[in-house]
C-alpha cells in the first residue's frame, strides 16, 4: 500500500520487481516524486506515483490511475532535450508510476524562492529553451496546460526542462478533466481558458509570459489572496509587466495579449529572444491586424466572475478546463508599458542565482 512506502526511507520499497525508493523529492497537486534505483539498470531516477486518497470513489482513482498513464504517453512522444525524458511506465497494487530521467538541481520555483528573482538574460534563456520545448510539443499536438516555474527543472549545469505534464490534453484524446473543478494553476492560466471557450498553443504561449513576469520580480502579476481576486486580474484588470521586464517587454506583452488572435506566437517570440541574447535589444513584434478587442470568451470569463461574487460560488466549480484566481473591468487587451530603459544581458548565460538542491521537485 501507499501508506507503507511513505513511512519507509532509504532501501524502502521496490515498485514493479525492479525500482527501489528512497526519499521523496516533492510532491503537487499530481503526484509524489520519489528518488529511486532501476535495480536492473544501476542508475538512479525519479519515480512519480499518485497519492493515497482514501476519500476517492473507485470511478475516482481510476481517473486518477489513467491520468497519469496519459501524462506518460504524452511525454514518450516527445523527443527533446528541454523536455523530461520518460523511461517506463508501471503497475504495482493497480496502482501507475512513471519512471523518469533524475533532475539534479531543482525546480525554477525553487531556484527563485531560495536565490531570489533572475536577471533578463537568464529570463530570457529559460524563454527560449521552453519555446523550443513548447514547439516540439505542439507539433505533437499536444498542449501543457500547466506551465509555471514549480514545473520547469534546472540542472546543475543550466539545462532547462520542462517537466509534469499531468493536465496535458492530446489532440484525438478523451479530456479527463472534471466537470467541476479546474484543471491547471489560476495564476498561469490564460483567460480563454478560464472562460472555457477552447484552449490551443496560444494559452501555453500566455503561460509563459506569466512565468517570465514571476521569475524576473518573484512571483505572478496575477497573484492575489483569493481565487476570485486572481479571476479578476487574469480576465479584466489593466496589465501592468513588471520594470524588471523592461529588456524583453515586447515579448511579455506579446505573450500577455488577452485575445490569443493576436498573442505573440512561439517562433517570434523565440526569435525576439535570441535577438536580445545576441545584442541586448529586444526587436518590436509583427502588427496584427484587426482592432484590438475583448474577446466572447474573455467576456463570459467576467460574467462567471461577477455571478461568482454575488452568488458566493466557488470558482473553481464554474470552470472546467483552468486552474487560477482573478478579477475586473475590461480596460485594454494589452499589457501596460512600464517605463524602464532595456539593458543588455549579462555576460553569464547562467543568470543570477544557482540551483536549488532537490532534483525533480513537483
Amino acid at each position: 500500500m501507499m501508506g507503507r512506502m511513505m513511512t519507509e526511507g532509504a532501501g524502502g520499497r521496490v515498485i514493479a520487481g525492479r525500482y527501489r525508493l528512497h526519499e521523496r523529492l516533492g510532491r503537487g497537486g499530481m503526484g509524489i516524486v520519489w528518488r529511486a534505483t532501476d535495480q536492473l539498470l544501476a542508475r538512479e531516477v525519479a519515480v512519480k506515483v499518485l497519492p493515497l486518497d482514501e476519500t476517492l470513489s473507485a470511478a475516482e482513482a481510476r481517473r486518477r490511475r489513467e491520468r497519469t498513464l496519459r501524462e506518460a504517453r504524452a511525454v514518450a512522444q516527445l523527443r527533446h532535450p528541454h523536455v523530461i525524458v520518460v523511461h517506463d511506465v508501471v503497475e504495482d497494487d493497480e496502482r501507475a508510476y512513471m519512471v523518469m530521467e533524475l533532475v539534479d538541481g531543482g525546480s525554477l520555483a525553487d531556484r527563485v524562492l531560495g536565490h531570489g528573482p533572475v536577471d533578463a538574460a537568464e529570463a530570457a534563456r529559460i524563454g527560449v529553451a521552453l519555446l523550443d520545448a513548447l514547439g516540439t510539443a505542439h507539433a505533437a499536438g499536444i498542449l501543457h496546460r500547466d506551465v509555471k516555474p514549480s514545473n520547469v527543472l534546472i540542472a546543475e549545469d543550466g539545462r532547462v526542462v520542462l517537466t509534469d505534464f499531468g493536465v496535458a490534453q492530446v489532440a484525438g484524446a478523451t479530456t479527463l478533466t472534471e466537470g467541476d473543478s479546474f484543471v491547471g494553476s489560476p495564476e498561469y492560466t490564460a483567460p480563454e481558458r478560464m472562460s472555457g471557450a477552447g484552449t490551443g498553443p496560444e494559452s501555453d504561449l500566455w503561460s509563459l509570459g506569466v512565468l517570465l513576469c514571476a521569475v524576473l520580480t518573484g512571483a505572478s502579476p496575477f497573484h492575489r489572496d483569493s481565487l476570485g481576486g486572481v479571476l479578476h486580474a487574469v480576465v479584466t484588470e489593466e496589465i501592468r509587466p513588471p520594470a524588471q521586464a523592461g529588456p524583453i517587454l515586447p515579448v511579455v506583452r506579446g505573450l500577455l495579449e488577452r485575445d490569443p488572435r493576436r498573442r505573440l506566437d512561439a517562433a517570434e517570440a523565440e526569435r525576439m529572444l535570441r535577438a536580445f541574447l545576441a545584442t541586448g535589444r529586444t526587436p518590436a513584434p509583427p502588427r496584427p491586424g484587426g482592432p484590438r478587442q475583448v474577446t466572447r470568451g474573455v467576456l463570459t470569463a467576467v460574467l462567471l466572475v461577477a455571478t461568482a461574487a454575488g452568488a458566493g460560488v466557488a470558482a473553481a466549480a464554474l470552470l472546467a478546463d483552468a486552474d487560477g484566481e482573478g478579477g475586473g473591468a475590461p480596460t485594454s487587451s494589452a499589457p501596460v508599458t512600464p517605463t524602464t530603459e532595456p539593458t543588455r544581458p549579462s555576460a553569464s548565460p547562467s543568470g543570477t542565482g544557482s540551483p536549488a538542491p532537490h532534483p525533480n521537485r513537483r
